[in-house]
C-alpha cells in the first residue's frame, strides 16, 4: 500500500517536473547549471506568503500545485461571511476562524507532500531571523503600510548581510477592481516599494463644497450622509462603520439626498464601501495576479528564463476593464529613497509656512511622496512634535496651533518626519517654496 502512494505521489509530480527541469532559451547553462538539480533545489526552497485573503489563497493553491514543498503563511485576519465570494478556500462553517489556519489546512488536504505553516499574526511581529530563513517573499497584501514595512525589512537585510543571504527576492501582488500589478523587487539591486509609492498615491478627497452643495455622483451623497448628516443627527454615540445597524442608516440617508439631485447607483454595498474605503475586489483578477507572481517565483526558483528585475523590466501592469492587457516596464530605483539609496539626501517638500504645524502634518497622510499617518517632527536640532511618549506629546502639543513661520522654519530648512507604522526609518526633507 505505501509503495502504490508513493507511486501515485510520483505521477503527480511527474510533468510538471518536466517544465521545472526543462533548459530554457535562457538558461545559465554556461554556468554549470544541471537541470536535474533544479527539482530537488525548488523542493528545499523555504516560501513565504504574506495575506491570505483574495490574492493570498490564489497564491497559496499556484505556490502548492508548482511543486513548492514547504510554505508558510502569515495573515492576522480572521474569516468574514463577506469573504466567501472569492476568497475560495474558505467556507460558511469556517467563518470567525483564522484565515492562515484554514487556508492553510485545505491546500494541505488537496495536495499531498506539502507543507505550509500558518502564522496567525502581524508581520511586524517577526524579527529579521525569522525571515531570513526564506528564499523567496511573496505579498498578496491590500495595505500599501504593510507592504512598505516588510519592503523596509528585507532591504535592511541586504544591506546588513555581507554574504548576499541577506538578499530575499520579494515578489508583490495587488489588485484593483479589474485592474492588477504584480512586480519583483530585489532588495539592494531594484527599485524598491518606498521608491515606487506614488504608484500607490492616495484617492484625492472630494471637497466638501462639492459634497454639501452640488453632488454629481452616488459617492458624493454617501459622503454627505456619512460627514455632515451623521455629525449633525448623532444617530449613535460614535460610528462603527462594522455595524450594519449604522451602515443602514448611512445608506438611508444617501438614498434620500441621491433622489433630490436625481442621481442612482447609490447602493447599501457602495455605501459600505465607501465609508470603510473597500477597494472592489473581483475574483478573475486575483487569479491573474495570483498566476503572475507564482510565474515569478519558477523563475527565481529555476533560472530558466529571467524574473521581473533580472532583465531590466520589474513592474507588470494588467487591466480586464475592457479587455485583457498587460505591459511591463522598468522602474527606476529613486536616488533619494529613504529607504534603498546608498545616498540618502533629503527630499524637496513644497510648502506654505502660513501652515500650522498640525495642518502641516496632516498633510502627509495626502502627500504621495510620504503617505505617513502618525507623523512625528524633528527640525533644525529641536523636538516640535512627538506622539510618544505621553509626556512629550503633552509638552510639545501647543506647537501644533503655531505657523511654520512662528516656529522660527524657513525654506531651505530641513526637517526630520518619523512615523511609528516604519520604526526604524526617518524620513528627511526640506521645505521648498510652493510652485
Amino acid at each position: 500500500m505505501a509503495a502504490a502512494a508513493v507511486e501515485t505521489s510520483s505521477e503527480r509530480w511527474k510533468y510538471l517536473d518536466r517544465i521545472r527541469a526543462s533548459v530554457g532559451p535562457f538558461t545559465p547553462v554556461e554556468s554549470g547549471y544541471e537541470a536535474e538539480n533544479v527539482i530537488p533545489i525548488i523542493d528545499r526552497m523555504k516560501i513565504l506568503v504574506i495575506g491570505a485573503g483574495g490574492l493570498g489563497c490564489e497564491i497559496l493553491k499556484n505556490l502548492a500545485l508548482s511543486g513548492f514543498k514547504d510554505i508558510h503563511v502569515i495573515d492576522m485576519d480572521t474569516i468574514d461571511i463577506s469573504n466567501l465570494n472569492r476568497q475560495f478556500l474558505f467556507r460558511k462553517a469556517d467563518v470567525g476562524k483564522s484565515k492562515a489556519e484554514v487556508a492553510a489546512q485545505f491546500v494541505m488536504r488537496r495536495v499531498r507532500g506539502v507543507t505550509i505553516t500558518p502564522h496567525n499574526n502581524r508581520i511586524q511581529d517577526f524579527d529579521e531571523d525569522f525571515y531570513m530563513q526564506f528564499q523567496i517573499v511573496v505579498c498578496g497584501l491590500d495595505s500599501i503600510e504593510a507592504r512598505r514595512w516588510i519592503n523596509a525589512t528585507l532591504v535592511s537585510m541586504a544591506e546588513s548581510d555581507e554574504t548576499g543571504d541577506g538578499v530575499k527576492p520579494l515578489i508583490d501582488g495587488g489588485t484593483e477592481g479589474f485592474k492588477g500589478q504584480s512586480r519583483v523587487i530585489l532588495p539592494g539591486i531594484t527599485s524598491c516599494i518606498e521608491c515606487q509609492l506614488d504608484m500607490h498615491a492616495p484617492r484625492a478627497a472630494v471637497p466638501l463644497c462639492t459634497i454639501a452643495s452640488i453632488p454629481r455622483q452616488p459617492e458624493h451623497c454617501i459622503e454627505w450622509a456619512h460627514v455632515i448628516a451623521w455629525d449633525k443627527e448623532k444617530p449613535f454615540p460614535a460610528l462603527d462603520k462594522d455595524d450594519p445597524e449604522h451602515i443602514t442608516w448611512l445608506y438611508q440617508k444617501a438614498l434620500i439626498r441621491a433622489n433630490e439631485f436625481n442621481i442612482a447607483g447609490v447602493t447599501y454595498a457602495l455605501t459600505q464601501g465607501v465609508v470603510k474605503n473597500i477597494i472592489p475586489a473581483i475574483a478573475s483578477t486575483n487569479a491573474v495576479i495570483a498566476a503572475s507572481c507564482c510565474n515569478e517565483a519558477l523563475k527565481v526558483a529555476t533560472s530558466v528564463v529571467p524574473a521581473l528585475g533580472v532583465d531590466g523590466n520589474n513592474y507588470m501592469m494588467y487591466s480586464g476593464n475592457e479587455s485583457i492587457y498587460t505591459y511591463t516596464f522598468t522602474h527606476e530605483q529613486k536616488p533619494d529613497c529613504p529607504v534603498c539609496s546608498a545616498d540618502q539626501k533629503a527630499r524637496p517638500l513644497p510648502t506654505d509656512l502660513n501652515m500650522t504645524l498640525g495642518e502641516f502634518l496632516d498633510s502627509f497622510s495626502d502627500r504621495p511622496e510620504a503617505q505617513l499617518k502618525k507623523p512625528s517632527i524633528r527640525a533644525e536640532g529641536k523636538t516640535l512634535y512627538m506622539r510618544s511618549p505621553p509626556s512629550l506629546e503633552e509638552q510639545t502639543r501647543p506647537n501644533l496651533d503655531k505657523t511654520l513661520k512662528e516656529l522660527k522654519l524657513e525654506y531651505g530648512y530641513e526637517v526630520a518626519i518619523t512615523d511609528p507604522a516604519f520604526p526604524s526609518l526617518s524620513f528627511s526633507f526640506v521645505l521648498a517654496p510652493k510652485a
